[in-house]
């Protein structure tokens, strides 16, 4: 086994962005772990699928564990798994909190320092999270506590894995979204949803990639959050 090609572990990887980010980086050359609780057994012999829900541990472990089992070593971890609930704050319920915190953070730490681990040891990684813009400017009308709180963690956590780690050779950085065109937003809501955004559109998958695939080559890069929001973070409009 050759351990000289690139790896990259993609969570949430069974549709949307995380589909896409897949292709992207089978297409770079990368060799690919990829995970999400329903994703299938994949044809090609350079990525190798890993079911299970990222918030449990040892799902997250194993998932780290299987890329250097089967590559012998990881480069990339992206924590694209993401669970997103609007509701008004007094209407979240206990499950609404244990699903957030489970895997908008749980699985993020659980699979991070279980990358991180073996990318201090590499003298080398790349963390990146996949975050939102909402953190930074709250919508009226938009009620996402959950999501401010989890993914505003994310980026503080971004930030700060960025210069613990950054004289051992390990980025970290964030992408944070406004509302991307994704299997989870029916084609009738987008014009609503459009009309979130100072650019009038919402924003297409390959964009979010493109972002991703932009941290991911900026070697000199580290502690970002890269606003994708077609001018959300920019202000009131």
């Amino acid at each position: 086994m050759s351990t000289q090609r690139k790896v990259a572990v993609i969570t949430g990887a069974s549709q949307g962005i995380g589909a896409a980010l897949v292709t992207a980086y089978r297409n770079a050359g990368y060799r690919v772990v990829a995970n999400s609780r329903s994703i299938g057994p994949s044809d090609d012999p350079d990525i190798v699928t890993v079911a299970g829900d990222i918030a449990d541990p040892a799902v997250a472990e194993r998932v780290i564990a299987t890329a250097v089992e089967r590559f012998g070593r990881i480069d990339t971890l992206v924590n694209n798994a993401g669970v997103f609930t609007a509701k008004p704050f007094t209407g979240f319920t206990p499950e609404d909190w244990a699903a957030n915190i489970g895997v908008n953070l749980a699985g993020f730490f659980n699979a991070s320092q279980a990358a991180v681990r073996r990318m201090e040891a590499q003298g080398s990684g790349h963390l990146i999270q996949i975050s939102t813009s909402l953190v930074d400017q709250p919508i009226n009308g938009v009620p996402a506590v959950l999501a401010s709180l989890t993914k505003g963690g994310l980026n503080a956590a971004t930030k700060s894995l960025a210069i613990e780690y950054a004289s051992r050779g390990v980025r970290a950085n964030a992408v944070a979204l406004g509302i991307i065109k994704t299997p989870m937003h029916p084609p009738e809501t987008h014009a609503g949803l459009a009309a979130l955004h100072p650019l009038g559109r919402i924003g297409e998958i390959d964009e979010a990639v493109q972002a991703v695939l932009f941290l991911e080559n900026a070697a000199f890069v580290t502690g970002e959050i890269l606003h994708v929001d077609g001018g959300q973070s920019a202000g009131h409009w």
